[in-house]
């Protein structure tokens, strides 16, 4: 049976997950789209999974999903182009414990930070450069928002995240396991000088305004990266994505 009705429960509720975070939070599920993405969770029995009418009628993958014909797909997708498969996933919950429980490596603290592609490069980039973790303030964009989810490319699957009710006191929980809280901030250490303790957390803040002052006076140091020219700063994600191979590279055996 194919669904070709927008008032379809199935419909309802992908719509509800992709474009509220409120039914996400209250589902405890999520939205993947994509072949790639989709072949990593179809394992996972509590997965639902959908194809377009096009997609059945070329290929045989997925053979328990529900078919939904080409005009609503494409009304529901959040790609320009969809491939014609997209799933409902659950959520995964990480505590704070788990992640910081490591004898080396490196963290990232997000402070308020908004876009969702900067989260999902840096989520992508972390798995590269094999971060121990991502600890996030509430108050930052929704881990699990359809454009976060497509950029990480399905490192979301594999690096662990916390969303921590306030992230000072994380940040005192992150200390006290031994790691060296580093602000990313203007009027911070050159990083070239640096020689980075074996368990590193980088704290980045908000594109527009960096960290807060609360959360920066809780760093151990602040660093920057050195700039020629006049750019003050830098992307977010680039950012964070320098400290993080900084890290790397530094402390590879």
């Amino acid at each position: 049976m194919v669904i070709t009705s927008e008032t379809n429960d199935h419909i309802k509720r992908i719509k509800a997950l992709m474009e509220k975070g409120k039914s996400r939070r209250k589902e405890g599920a999520f939205i993947v789209e994509g072949v790639k993405m989709t072949r990593e969770i179809s394992s996972d029995k509590n997965a639902v999974i959908y194809v377009s009418e096009s997609f059945r009628e070329n290929s045989d993958e997925f053979s328990e999903a529900f078919v939904i014909s080409d005009k609503i797909f494409k009304k529901i997708t959040d790609t320009v182009t969809p491939q014609g498969v997209l799933a409902i996933v659950p959520q995964k919950k990480y505590t704070l414990d788990e992640i910081l429980d490591c004898e080396k490596g490196c963290l990232v603290i997000l402070d308020r930070l908004q876009d969702p592609g900067n989260l999902g490069t840096i989520i992508r980039t972390g798995e590269a450069a094999g971060i121990k973790g991502i600890i996030m303030s509430k108050d930052s964009v929704d881990i699990y928002n359809p454009k976060v989810v497509r950029s990480t490319m399905g490192a979301i699957f594999r690096v662990p995240f916390y969303v921590c009710d306030n992230l000072e006191d994380a940040i005192s929980d992150i200390k006290s396991s031994g790691f060296k809280c580093m602000a990313a901030h203007l009027d911070g250490q050159v990083i070239s000088k640096m020689d980075w303790p074996e368990k590193t957390a980088f704290m980045i803040g908000n594109e527009s305004s960096g960290l807060s002052d609360k959360v920066s006076c809780l760093a151990d140091e602040r660093i920057k990266i050195p700039m020629d020219g006049q750019v003050e700063s830098l992307n977010a994600s680039v950012a964070a994505s320098i400290l993080m191979y900084s890290h790397k590279l530094n402390t590879m055996v």
